[in-house]
């Protein structure tokens, strides 16, 4: 990055005209100073445009509230990214977002990160700093630290911020909002929550002490720029394409690959914020490289007003099921849970979800928009006609961030919300790469009994040329 970017930052920002832009994209309206009007379309930046980048930019478009105007991706050349490029052929393409925002700033309304989780960081502060709305995908970032620099940022730019946790504007979202403030959800002592699925680095060599050896790079990608401010590695096929989500160095494994689709609303409701214990119960195939082949991890948050304490408990793991209540009922494949990207259908033994114990009752839920239901049937019918009636949503996740971007809607995971969730996830996998107890100052925001825990809240410092990002 050039010396000169901060000051390129602040004249952007002021609407200074010290840049040299190129032309605008035929059939492309710009919005003019402040949010795009009621006539105006948002003008959108996707960067991350394969896989699950690419079904958030067709679902974002398919709003018909936005135009495509930029493509960034440091793979421009690959399989996975030719359909958003053949899809969207007018639009400007990239394999550094920095370049993207240096050419055509001011023609971007909002961006779209669909990165790996390592890689969130650099363009979400970048983008906010210049008065950009933000859609992340989830987890917000990979560390702690980096969460918390996003929630600050986010208020000190006063820019729309949404993180991909998509259940949050669905039925699921509204019927426990609706039962919280209903008193229907109350006196929470315990949850469980679990994802049982296979997951990528199952059956690995858990003996492993070393990276794989490198695999030649391939030619299209920009191996630098995927690796942005994180520890250089050797190019390799299990670092990429979805497999990274396996290693510490750039995932949050499967904690935070699906924790923000099962556990987003009681995290939310409940008000439960950071814990202040977070114990690796079990860990089954230990490495210090890669996630277990199995964890359980009771997350502990103390009282909060009214509402007594309570404790989380995550499973994963293809064997490592909790018990559930009786009157549970059978295991059914849940039709909100996205099938793998191979398309194959998984046996199961238990569907992705949560179980929630109050003073009175027991809910079952599942994942992403998936409702709650209250166990027993028996009880299922005796509440029946105490239940509110639960409102529809105005708009899906998409189109709420980008009516938010217009000024139609309040998003409904800013970051002041998802943040918090994201940390809990960090801390969880913390505990899981240490396979340690640690106790959490929810005050001071720090690890108070693991010296080498407290320094990973922050992580390695950020290599050579991206040290600027963590300063905006």
């Amino acid at each position: 990055m050039s010396s000169n970017r901060r000051e390129f930052i602040r004249n952007i920002s002021m609407g200074a005209a010290g840049l040299t832009i190129g032309g605008m994209l035929v059939g492309f309206k710009p919005s003019l100073a402040g949010k795009p009007g009621a006539n105006d379309r948002v003008n959108l930046a996707c960067v991350g445009i394969g896989n699950q980048g690419a079904t958030d930019i067709m679902a974002l478009y398919n709003t018909g509230l936005c135009n495509i105007v930029a493509l960034c991706d440091t793979d421009m050349g690959a399989r996975h990214t030719e359909r958003m490029m053949n899809q969207f052929p007018d639009a400007a393409r990239y394999n550094d977002f920095r370049k993207m925002f240096d050419k055509m700033a001011n023609q971007i309304d909002a961006v779209l990160i669909a990165t790996p989780d390592h890689s969130h960081f650099p363009v979400t502060m970048l983008a906010m700093s210049l008065g950009k709305a933000v859609f992340v995908e989830k987890p917000l970032a990979r560390t702690f630290q980096e969460v918390e620099l996003m929630m600050q940022a986010a208020k000190r730019y006063n820019v729309v911020t949404q993180m991909g946790n998509q259940g949050h504007s669905e039925a699921n979202y509204f019927q426990f909002k609706a039962w919280t403030e209903a008193g229907i959800i109350k006196d929470v002592t315990a949850i469980t929550a679990h994802m049982n699925s296979p997951r990528r680095w199952h059956g690995w060599d858990t003996s492993m002490t070393n990276f794989p050896k490198g695999d030649p790079i391939p030619s299209t990608l920009d191996w630098d720029g995927w690796v942005a401010a994180a520890e250089m590695r050797d190019f390799h096929r299990d670092f990429v394409n979805g497999q990274w989500r396996c290693w510490y160095d750039f995932g949050l494994g499967a904690l935070g690959d699906w924790g923000a689709h099962i556990i987003d609303t009681a995290h939310r409701f409940l008000d439960l914020g950071l814990p202040y214990e977070i114990d690796p119960i079990k860990i089954e195939g230990h490495n210090r490289l890669f996630f277990p082949q199995a964890s359980t991890i009771a997350f502990r948050f103390p009282q909060r007003g009214k509402m007594p304490a309570c404790d989380i408990t995550w499973y994963d793991g293809v064997d490592n099921i909790p018990s559930l209540p009786e009157g549970f009922g059978n295991a059914e494949l849940d039709p909100n849970i996205p099938p793998p990207s191979n398309g194959a259908i998984q046996p199961i033994k238990l569907n992705p979800g949560k179980e929630i114990y109050s003073k009175d009752l027991i809910f079952a839920g599942g994942t992403h928009g998936s409702t709650l239901s209250i166990v027993s049937e028996e009880m299922a019918k005796e509440m029946e006609s105490k239940l509110p009636e639960v409102p529809q949503s105005p708009s899906n996740h998409y189109a709420n961030f980008l009516k938010a971007v217009k000024g139609e809607e309040v998003a409904r995971s800013p970051f002041e919300v998802s943040g918090p969730l994201s940390q809990v996830f960090s801390l969880g996998v913390l505990a899981q790469q240490l396979n340690v107890k640690l106790t959490f100052d929810r005050d001071k925001k720090q690890i108070v009994n693991n010296e080498l825990a407290n320094k990973l809240l922050v992580g390695a410092p950020p290599r050579k040329g991206w040290e600027e990002f963590y300063k905006l």
